[in-house]
């Protein structure tokens, strides 16, 4: 395949999260299958450039004005019509970004394939419901139903889209993991803090309500006064702090007397992440909404026994059962503690290989790219349809 792509996002630095750091993964892998393209993003509020790893070249970063929230870069849609591309690839939706792309299609009629990342989730349009409601009136539903192609992480996502309204193609493709090289064998510097001999499970990733992290804490609470806890476990609750939750977090875990088990280590990222995934002995993401959460696909990459909720949308994971299921309650939750914990030391290791496995396999990068190129080369007007598309709503729409 030798079509340019474009590829448009928020964030390009750790503000963008796993969106970011799927793109930089992904950039990586079409430049080792030659392919040509180039990401359009929004440096972060202090006008940093991308994070370091990307390929070279391959990530271009405009600084935003006004509301972060809708991130408008004046020169990112004239940048993007420079670029040469065939097709262009929006990822995240509501911002100045899907405007960018939008601009694009309409002066060049080439084809958009759009990505919203769970945006779409109706836990996700709770949040913020009348921005949204606007947001869709004025620019983003039209922008939706006009896009050659919906590109789904999930199931469940694809679901969502027709649920909004959506009856266009729809591929459903998930996001890669990279595999970790050889273990860097030095524990975190927040590992300094833990007991002798202690276990650890690790959350990683923001910490914003959408998490479930305060379910979380009262099911850690309720497994600890019921014994069902060994004294052994700690949690490690790691990443970036949104909207001041942390201190919320941190405060809940003083009122319910489970400090001492609860650490708060930050943000990790780069070599800490390494560490830290490392020096975990399980991992946890009681999340209430996601896309399909890099965060898990890395833990299963380190080979880490997870327990995650139906909402992480890795059914995957427990069909293959590399992950042990809660609901995101504290009921629920502290249930699955109990049974994770008591799980002997082989038994937590078979579940972590099974989702090394998914990892290496499903969840490559190589087969995620190489998915993508197929829907790019059909999307343009090239081969019969991808099994990945929908194939009761697969024609191209037209372009008006």
């Amino acid at each position: 395949m030798s079509a340019s792509i474009g590829i448009v996002t928020g964030a390009l630095s750790q503000a963008g999260g796993g969106v970011s750091e799927a793109l930089r993964l992904l950039t990586g892998e079409f430049a080792r299958q030659g392919v040509p393209a180039t990401v359009y993003g929004l440096a972060d509020t202090a006008g940093a450039p991308a994070p370091e790893g990307w390929p070279d070249s391959a990530a271009k970063a405009f600084p935003a004005t006004g509301p972060r929230s809708f991130g408008y870069a004046g020169g990112m849609a004239q940048a993007l019509l420079g670029g040469g591309h065939d097709l262009v690839h929006l990822h995240g939706i509501w911002g100045y970004p899907s405007i960018a792309a939008e601009r694009w299609r309409r002066a060049t009629g080439g084809p958009t394939v759009i990505s919203p990342h769970g945006m779409l989730d109706p836990w996700a349009l709770r949040n913020s419901h009348w921005k949204k409601v606007l947001a869709g009136a004025l620019y983003q539903r039209g922008h939706l139903r006009r896009a050659t192609c919906l590109h789904a992480l999930c199931e469940a996502e694809a679901a969502a889209f027709r649920a909004y309204g959506l009856t266009g193609p729809i591929a459903v493709i998930p996001n890669g993991v990279e595999l970790p090289g050889e273990p860097l064998g030095t524990p975190p510097p927040w590992a300094e803090t833990l007991p002798a001999g202690a276990r650890v499970l690790l959350f990683l990733g923001r910490i914003h309500p959408k998490k479930g992290l305060p379910a979380l804490l009262e099911a850690w609470a309720e497994a600890m006064a019921s014994r069902a806890l060994p004294e052994d476990w700690v949690l490690a609750i790691a990443g970036w702090d949104q909207g001041g939750h942390e201190a919320r977090l941190k405060a809940m875990a003083s009122e319910l007397g489970i400090a001492e088990r609860v650490r708060f280590p930050g943000p990790q990222f780069g070599t800490a992440k390494r560490q830290s995934l490392e020096r975990a002995d399980a991992f946890v993401l009681p999340s209430l909404s996601e896309g399909l959460p890099m965060a898990v696909l890395e833990a299963w990459a380190h080979a880490l026994p997870v327990l995650m909720t139906p909402q992480c949308n890795l059914p995957e994971g427990f069909a293959e059962d590399a992950a042990l299921r809660a609901d995101p309650t504290s009921a629920s939750l502290a249930d699955a503690l109990g049974t994770l914990t008591a799980m002997t030391d082989a038994e937590r290791r078979s579940m972590a290989g099974r989702g090394r496995a998914l990892a290496a396999g499903r969840f490559g990068w190589p087969t995620v790219a190489a998915e993508l190129r197929t829907l790019y080369d059909w999307a343009l007007g090239g081969g019969v349809r991808p099994a990945t598309v929908d194939p009761e709503n697969s024609s191209r729409p037209d372009s008006p």
